[in-house]
């Protein structure tokens, strides 16, 4: 998957040093990912939240942090669109 948006991960990865190998695999995971559909992620990913709009929660060091991505599997195109805490995360809109 192509991945965009890599400098909310770096910005986050400063900010939380302590998630940084964790960001990192993800990260490597993600971009050797071919999934074309939902279920290819949850393959990959089983504690995915998959939400509308082909929006994705992953949860990152064991639930301590997540990220939210906009996915288009058509195109093999995985956008970050948030990274943060469980607590700022509670206050995310979606």
């Amino acid at each position: 998957m192509k991945l965009l948006g890599k400098q909310i991960l770096h910005d986050f990865k400063e900010q939380h040093p302590d998630a940084k190998s964790h960001v990192d695999s993800w990260e490597a995971e993600v971009e050797e990912a071919q999934w074309k559909t939902p279920i290819d992620l949850k393959h990959d990913f089983q504690k995915a939240s998959i939400l509308k709009d082909n929006h994705v929660i992953f949860d990152i060091f064991g639930n301590r942090y997540r990220l939210l991505v906009q996915i288009t599997y058509k195109n093999g195109v995985v956008l970050i669109k948030k990274a943060g805490t469980h607590k700022e995360y509670d206050k995310w809109k979606f």
